[in-house]
């Protein structure tokens, strides 16, 4: 019988020859990843046409608005913070809790109504005097609602407290009072900005729309930089944004306020303020920054000169408080997201998500 002189394998020289095996690849292995590669390269292609497609229908739509004046674009704030609120409300709710609890959604929209006529009341209510002086039964009566407005909000809001604290069911505590919470906290993020963002309406729609499109142009370039040159990661909470992202974006956002600043200002319909509800076209002598002042182009050559308008200097930080404020609201949108294990607010704009999901830079500025 003949014996084995071979050695017994070593623990060593397994793990060599696993390593050897781990790192040997079959053809028909490496065709499919190459495929798989291919596939997710053709996704990517199709989901940035998808976002393209849908912002130019947004872009359409906006300007249609901006061309019809301040009411619809106030309309418009009014629609996408109801829709903001809707995919908010939605973000916590339970259906197996809510079937015990008839008329707890009413009540959240009662609380969000309330917070509506406060916020656009306080705003609205001079430019409506204005709207109806001429008819002197609407007069009194619009003049009775602005006296006692803040009394109406203020009961109207201890009804639904009321109503809160009769809706209490046992074994129910912790997500009845967790979703009065959640309620507050969304009524804080939509109507805070919607202060501003009115009042801004009504002082010219041209300090609604510069800000508007500097924080689309900022988003615009941040995907495009980031898509074709993004190579440093930028923020851990947001693993897609790059540094070359946020610095491309930077650099046209400042470059396009001082030249879309130039192209709004040089509209009245733009430019000046709305005194009442009313939507005719508006004419007012232009303040001082829009009128332009002249510079020498060469300074060899006195006589040619261009001419800038004093708002595209402000513009210019403006643009620069955008490139570096904006991205943050999307951040903290992402963190939220994070926190709560979705990946959209919604599904309501294709490629995109939800309108949350496309104001979540706008609320930050």
């Amino acid at each position: 019988m003949q014996k084995d002189n071979s050695a017994p394998s070593t623990p060593t020289s397994a793990r060599a020859r696993h390593r050897r095996r781990s790192n040997e690849f079959p053809a028909d292995e490496s065709k499919t990843n190459g495929h798989l590669l291919l596939v997710n390269d053709h996704n990517k292609y199709r989901l940035m046409w998808i976002r393209a497609c849908s912002s130019l229908w947004m872009l359409g739509f906006f300007l249609l608005v901006i061309y019809l004046g301040h009411l619809y674009v106030l309309a418009m704030v009014v629609i996408i913070q109801i829709f903001m609120a809707r995919e908010l409300f939605n973000l916590l709710r339970k259906a197996h809790e809510d079937k015990h609890l008839p008329g707890f959604r009413l009540l959240n929209w009662h609380f969000y109504f309330t917070a509506m006529l406060f916020v656009y009341g306080r705003i609205l209510s001079h430019r409506l005097v204005n709207t109806v002086t001429s008819d002197k039964i609407f007069y009194r009566l619009v003049s009775r609602l602005i006296k006692y407005q803040m009394v109406i909000c203020y009961f109207s809001y201890i009804a639904g407290f009321m109503w809160f604290i009769l809706t209490l069911k046992k074994k129910m505590y912790k997500y009845q009072f967790g979703q009065f919470a959640w309620t507050h906290m969304i009524l804080i993020v939509v109507f805070t900005q919607s202060a501003f963002t009115v009042a801004n309406i009504f002082e010219g729609i041209f300090w609604f729309l510069l800000p508007a499109s500097l924080i689309a142009v900022n988003d615009v370039a941040a995907y495009f930089f980031g898509f074709f040159f993004g190579k440093t990661p930028l923020i851990k909470i947001s693993p897609k944004k790059t540094w070359e992202g946020f610095i491309g974006a930077s650099v046209a956002t400042t470059i396009s306020a001082f030249v879309l600043a130039n192209i709004y200002g040089s509209f009245q319909w733009l430019t000046c303020p709305r005194k009442d509800l009313s939507t005719g076209w508006l004419h007012c002598d232009p303040g001082p920054l829009f009128k332009p002042e002249y510079y020498p182009l060469l300074p060899w050559l006195p006589s040619t000169e261009i001419a800038i308008l004093p708002v595209q200097w402000h513009a210019l930080w403006l643009g620069l408080f955008a490139s570096i404020i904006a991205p943050f609201g999307g951040f903290f949108a992402s963190g939220f997201k994070r926190a709560f294990k979705i990946k959209d607010f919604g599904d309501s704009i294709p490629g995109h998500g939800g309108l949350t999901d496309r104001m979540d830079c706008q609320a930050s500025c």
